[in-house]
């Protein structure tokens, strides 16, 4: 079985919390094939040793990237960790990939509960 191929997002005020959810995770992940957007992934490289294939950051085009990848099947899963009380410029970009996933099947996690889940089913190998 090839690895596990995921991307890894996060709002500003959840970067904290995704860099907590990868060292939570980091054997597992240390695994797997890792995009994330910019500036997620620039700390997730620094902060938590993980090799990650940097993005655009999300405002400037990061989301629609990993949404075309997905759309091609080069993504198995999503954690976007979202702040959904900070308005977002870039909105529509952040709809056309949650609708992605929806539209090829592909497991979407958008708050720390979803995504403990989602990470522990993959590394159990379900």
């Amino acid at each position: 079985m090839t690895a596990c191929r995921i991307a890894l997002i996060s709002h500003d005020k959840k970067k904290d919390d995704m860099v907590a959810l990868a060292r939570e995770f980091l054997d597992f992940l240390g695994r797997c094939q890792i995009c994330a957007t910019g500036t997620t992934g620039g700390r997730l490289q620094r902060e938590v040793g993980l090799v990650v294939e940097s993005m655009l950051s999300g405002p400037l085009g990061g989301d629609l990237q990993i949404g075309a990848r997905l759309a091609v099947g080069g993504v198995d899963a999503v954690v976007f960790l979202r702040d959904p009380m900070t308005p977002q410029p870039h909105e529509p970009d952040i709809n056309a990939l949650v609708r992605a996933c929806d539209v090829h099947d592909i497991p979407c996690a958008t708050n720390l509960a979803s995504a403990r889940l989602l990470l522990k089913q993959l590394q159990s190998g379900g």
